[in-house]
C-alpha cells in the first residue's frame, strides 16, 4: 500500500491542531486515519466471511424504524457556521488542489482495494458491509461538508472534493459509494442550511467515532416522478408540523437514526428533520434494479408530529432548490466514475480477446465504438467538474448542473450499454461487472436525493 503515514504524533487524527485548520490538513487527516486502520489489510483476508448479507431485505420486509440514539439538544457550545465560499482562482481551471488530489487518492486507494472486490456479494446482498461503512468513517467522509467551526475539517466551501471523491467511490461501485456517502449527505444539508441550534444538536454525531446512519430522503414511488412536485405533505399543527407520505430510495432506512425528509409544505418544496425515533415512521424494503449495495428502502410517514425547529432551511424552496441541483451534481460524479469503470474493463477486454486470430480491438467497429466510450466519459467528467467548481465558489449552479445530468443521464446509460455489448455474452452474466454497471447507471436519470456535494 501506498498511503502517507502519520507526520506526527498528537493532535486530531495524529496532527497538529494547527495543521488540521490548514486546507490542505483534511485531506492529511484522512490519509492518516485510513493509514493507521488495519482495514484494508484484514478486508482483504475474509472479505466474503464480512458480507452483512440482510435476509430480510432480499425476502422482504416492514418494520418500524430503528430507535436511535437521542440527539443532545444542548450539543456542542460553539455558535452556528456556514462553509465559506472558495474564491475564485480568476482564471478557467479545473484542475484539482494539492488539498483536493491528497483526497482523491485516498479515495481512489479505498475504492480499489475495498469498495471493488466488495461490490458482487453486496450488489447480491442489497447491503453494505459493515468493513466498507467502517472504512469510510476512518478517512473522515461524513465531515466533508462539516465547517472546521463545527467539529468538521474543512475551511471553506468544498463541492469539487466531494465531487471528485464521489467520483473516485464510484469507480470502484456506485452503490456502495453511495451507502457511504449517504450519512455525509445529511451533514452537508445541516450545515449549508441548518439553524445554529440544529447545528449544535445534530452535527457533533457526525463529527466523532460513532457517526449515525442517515438518509436524505427526496424521491417519492411515482410514475415521471417530479423533484418539485411532491406527494408528501407537511401541514402545520400547533407549534409544530404533521408529515405524511411515502419516499423511496432511501439509503440504509432500517438502520437509519437521522432523515431529512422533503415534504410540501403550503405548496412549496421544503425539507425537515426527523428522528428515526419519531412516531408514525415505518421502514419497507425496495430492492431496485441498480445500486442494490446502497440498502435503499422505502419510507412510509404517518402522522408523524415535529417540532417546529425541525425545519431546514427556509419556507420559499430557496434551500430545498439549492438541495436537488447538489443531488444531482453528486449523480453526475458518481456517473463519471462508473462510466470510467466500465471504459476501464473495456478496453483491457478488446485487447485480450482474441477472435480469427487477432484481438477484436483491430475491427473498426470496435476500436471506434470504444473511441466513444472515451469521448463520452470525458464530456460527462468536463461538464461535472465545471458545475462543481461553480458550487464551491457559491455560483448560481442551476444550468450547469442541468447540462451536466443531461449529458450523464444519457450518455452514462449508453456507455452502460455498450459495455454490455462489446463483451457480448461475457457482459450478459455477472462474471464480469459490466451487467452491475449498466444496471446502475440507469439510475442517474431516475434517482434524487440519497447523496449531497
Amino acid at each position: 500500500m501506498s498511503l502517507i503515514p502519520s507526520l506526527r504524533p498528537g493532535g486530531r487524527h495524529g496532527l497538529s491542531s494547527r495543521e488540521t485548520r490548514d486546507p490542505i490538513g483534511f485531506a492529511v487527516a484522512a490519509v492518516n486515519r485510513l493509514a493507521q486502520s488495519d482495514l484494508l489489510d484484514r478486508v482483504g483476508l475474509r472479505r466474503q466471511a464480512e458480507q452483512a448479507v440482510y435476509s430480510t431485505t432480499r425476502n422482504g420486509f416492514w418494520a418500524a424504524t430503528a430507535a436511535g440514539r437521542t440527539f443532545a439538544r444542548t450539543g456542542r457550545r460553539t455558535a452556528g457556521a456556514r462553509p465559506a465560499s472558495a474564491a475564485p482562482r480568476g482564471v478557467f481551471d479545473l484542475t484539482p488542489t494539492d488539498d483536493e488530489a491528497m483526497l482523491v487518492d485516498v479515495a481512489t486507494e479505498l475504492a480499489a482495494d475495498l469498495l471493488r472486490p466488495a461490490a458482487a456479494g453486496a450488489d447480491e446482498a442489497c447491503a453494505p458491509p459493515a468493513a466498507v461503512l467502517a472504512a469510510a468513517l476512518e478517512v473522515g467522509l461524513p465531515g466533508l461538508g462539516v465547517p472546521e467551526e463545527l467539529g468538521g475539517i474543512m475551511e471553506e466551501r468544498s463541492a469539487m472534493a466531494g465531487t471528485l471523491v464521489a467520483e473516485a467511490l464510484a469507480h470502484g461501485d456506485m452503490g456502495l459509494a453511495v451507502a457511504a456517502l449517504a450519512p455525509g449527505a445529511v451533514a452537508t444539508a445541516i450545515g449549508l442550511w441548518g439553524t445554529e441550534a440544529q447545528q449544535q444538536t445534530y452535527l457533533p454525531a457526525f463529527t466523532g467515532d460513532d457517526v449515525p446512519a442517515a438518509a436524505l430522503t427526496i424521491a417519492e414511488p411515482a410514475v415521471l416522478f417530479d423533484a418539485f412536485t411532491l406527494a408528501t405533505t407537511a401541514r402545520r399543527d400547533g407549534d409544530g408540523y404533521v408529515l405524511d407520505g411515502l419516499k423511496s430510495a432511501v439509503v440504509r432506512g432500517a438502520e437509519a437514526e437521522l432523515f431529512v425528509v422533503a415534504a410540501d409544505l403550503d405548496g412549496t418544496p421544503t425539507l425537515f428533520l426527523v428522528e428515526s425515533g419519531a412516531e408514525g415512521l415505518a421502514v419497507e424494503a425496495d430492492p431496485s434494479m441498480g445500486v442494490r449495495a446502497a440498502a435503499l428502502s422505502r419510507l412510509h410517514l404517518t402522522g408523524v408530529r415535529v417540532g417546529a425547529d425541525a425545519l431546514l432551511g427556509d419556507t420559499d424552496g430557496t434551500a430545498y432548490a439549492e438541495c436537488v441541483r447538489l443531488s444531482r451534481l453528486a449523480w453526475c460524479a458518481l456517473a463519471v466514475g462508473t462510466a470510467q469503470a466500465v471504459l476501464d474493463h473495456v478496453k483491457d477486454y478488446v485487447n485480450e480477446r482474441h477472435a480469427f486470430g487477432e484481438p477484436i480491438s483491430h475491427r473498426q467497429s470496435v476500436a471506434f465504438m470504444v473511441a466513444d466510450m472515451a469521448i463520452e466519459v470525458q464530456a460527462m467528467r468536463l461538464l461535472t467538474w465545471k458545475a462543481a467548481s461553480r458550487a464551491t465558489r457559491g455560483d448560481d449552479v442551476a444550468s450547469a448542473v442541468g447540462l451536466a445530468r443531461q449529458l450523464c443521464t444519457e450518455k452514462g446509460m449508453r456507455i452502460g450499454l455498450d459495455g454490455v455489448q462489446l463483451l457480448g455474452g461475457h457482459g450478459f452474466v455477472k462474471e464480469h461487472p459490466v451487467e452491475r454497471w449498466y444496471r446502475d447507471l440507469r439510475a442517474v436519470g431516475v434517482m434524487e436525493g440519497a447523496v449531497l456535494v
